[in-house]
């Protein structure tokens, strides 16, 4: 999304916490997305993995940012108990990608395999990967073994298509102005807003400048219309100006703690003071435009990722492209927001992002909506990951 300017992190919100994503889902965006998909395919394996034509699974490799080694399935915390039906349409997405674009052999074979699975039969599932996949632990290059999980989110907001006395906050597209040329980089936020060269180049229209804002972040989410239609909405580019968390503009001034640094806590912060929400909205100084998505996708899908499939919600996660390929399993170890809930799973890595930086740290796609809101600007958790690979 984001993703991305594709993918919520709670590091898309909290100080690290509010991230652009070209997912870039998501996020994390959607157009940024499909750029990062279409430019090239990522290698199928880090520095150092031999072909399987050439002998077995090596030990350990590495790649640039990360050192992977090999583990037996038995070693692999929560692997046992983990639903894998529920993982399984996310992994099938990806094979359909990684057979039309992977050059090498090793994806298009395990993923031909793939069709002789149930996706019903959860032990089928995991004797598959457990019989054409090695399992490796992923370490940072400092030798850490955890990192930084974060959360992303598709948001979901009531609007209208023209404004109205409730619907009076507007989303924009690209400047008519910029559709020829654009300025790099182009005016602030402030000064976009003050300037008038955004009249009419509106595309919807919402409640909330906040809510905005954070669907900024995001770089993708849905407009529920009035009269029941759907209008999807996808990263279209930005004023190129550098991102500035509006998290860490308040924390900076004393107005919110480290605990409110999420997406809940500046939502309350800008209901107490709304005569300063532009102000605050304003220390971030890049503007996020948006285009619409095509009416004949299908609305319960979620954003489009970096590998040119769309994200499930719970089952994508946003990784770094030093350290593994998009289109891979992953194995994430990590613990449910602000808690110590185990959240032990298998993902597939479908999303990249801007912030997503290093071996070991992922963005966790919650889903659309509220609730996956509240779970993604509340994660900044520690974690692990096993990246899985072809034999």
């Amino acid at each position: 999304m984001a993703k991305r300017i594709i993918g919520y992190s709670s590091s898309k919100l909290a100080i690290m916490v509010f991230k652009l994503k070209l997912s870039w889902v998501s996020v994390f965006a959607i157009a940024i997305a499909s750029m990062l998909a279409g430019c090239s395919t990522p290698p199928t394996r880090g520095t150092g993995y031999r072909s399987a034509s050439v002998g077995a699974a090596p030990s350990s490799y590495s790649s640039p940012i990360a050192t992977f080694s090999a583990i037996s399935w038995q070693t692999l915390p929560g692997w046992q108990e983990d639903d894998l039906t529920q993982v399984w349409p996310a992994w099938l997405k990806s094979c359909d990608a990684l057979r039309r674009k992977s050059g090498e052999p090793n994806w298009r074979q395990v993923c031909a395999q793939a069709s002789n699975v149930s996706g019903r039969d959860n032990q089928s599932i995991r004797q598959y990967f457990e019989n054409y996949f090695q399992a490796y632990e992923i370490r940072n290059k400092s030798g850490s073994d955890s990192g930084l999980i974060t959360g992303y989110y598709e948001p979901v907001m009531n609007g209208s298509l023209t404004r109205t006395s409730i619907y009076n906050v507007p989303l924009y597209g690209l400047p008519n102005a910029w559709k020829n040329s654009k300025p790099n980089p182009g005016p602030t936020r402030a000064e976009l807003m003050s300037s008038g060269i955004l009249k009419g180049s509106e595309i919807a229209w919402v409640q909330d400048p906040v809510a905005a804002a954070f669907m900024q972040i995001q770089g993708s989410g849905k407009i529920r219309l009035e009269d029941g239609r759907v209008m999807r909405l996808g990263f279209a580019g930005t004023n190129e100006q550098p991102f500035k968390s509006f998290a860490q503009w308040l924390l900076d001034r004393k107005e919110i703690t480290r605990s409110e640094a999420t997406m809940q806590g500046i939502s309350q912060w800008a209901k107490r003071n709304p005569d300063r929400v532009n102000e605050m909205l304003n220390a971030n100084p890049r503007f996020v435009f948006f285009k619409e998505l095509p009416s004949n996708v299908d609305p319960g899908l979620g954003p489009t990722g970096a590998q040119g499939v769309p994200l499930t919600g719970e089952r994508s996660i946003a990784i770094d492209l030093q350290a593994m390929p998009l289109g891979a399993p992953v194995f994430l170890a990590t613990t449910k927001p602000l808690s110590n809930q185990v959240l032990q799973k298998l993902v597939v890595a479908q999303d990249t992002g801007k912030a997503i930086v290093g071996g070991v740290r992922a963005d966790y796609y919650w889903g659309s909506g509220e609730a996956a809101g509240e779970n993604a600007g509340r994660m900044k958790q520690n974690g692990k990951m096993w990246l899985l690979l072809p034999r």
